[in-house]
């Protein structure tokens, strides 16, 4: 089945067309919802309540840009959506896990695998997570994290520099980082920026 085919049977609500949409893009969204839920668990149901979006909010694609990265946005809105009424988020912004950790920035060998460093991340707090996971691998603004997460745009970037020094920190005691270095490598293999 065409993409343009997959869009037209979910447009008349086309159950075979539904069903291979969802199992194209459902192992990438996924990987979408686990880095922002607590396990597994979290992150299937996260990807069931997006895609039930999806396909209500299927008349609104405008065939403007990727198809992907429309079906991606409503994923990570989603995933907000839920730590926000979950109050997971606001439960684990806590600058005490930042204490003593120096902000420095960072270059992983590239033979490092990117499932490490998403493993690595998810130790974070979900606060730090979130902001990381939106700025560094989702590429919104701070002004954009702000606003989604009901936080000053200020909050966004300090929780951001937090999540960094705290995940190298994370890396360098895993011993996946040896020392510190120069660029933030670390975050191309967890996503892109």
């Amino acid at each position: 089945m065409t993409e343009e085919a997959i869009l037209q049977g979910c447009l008349k609500s086309d159950a075979a067309a539904q069903r291979e949409l969802y199992n194209k893009y459902s192992p990438k969204m996924l990987a979408v919802c686990y880095r922002f839920a607590h396990n597994r668990e979290d992150a299937e149901d996260m990807l069931q309540e997006g895609f039930i979006k999806v396909f209500l909010q299927m008349h609104t694609f405008e065939n403007r840009g990727a198809f992907e990265g429309w079906i991606r946005r409503i994923i990570v809105h989603t995933c907000i959506n839920i730590l926000k009424r979950n109050k997971k988020f606001n439960d684990s912004v806590d600058i005490i896990h930042a204490t003593g950790v120096q902000v420095r920035e960072e270059s992983v060998p590239s033979i490092i695998q990117a499932k490490q460093v998403v493993e690595c991340i998810r130790m974070l707090p979900m606060g730090y997570r979130t902001v990381l996971n939106l700025y560094a691998v989702e590429g919104y603004s701070h002004r954009e994290i702000a606003k989604m997460l009901d936080i000053e745009e200020s909050t966004s970037r300090s929780q951001y520099t937090r999540a960094k020094a705290m995940l190298e920190d994370i890396l360098i005691r895993k011993k996946i980082l040896q020392k510190p270095r120069q660029q933030t490598e670390w975050i191309a293999l967890a996503g892109n920026r």
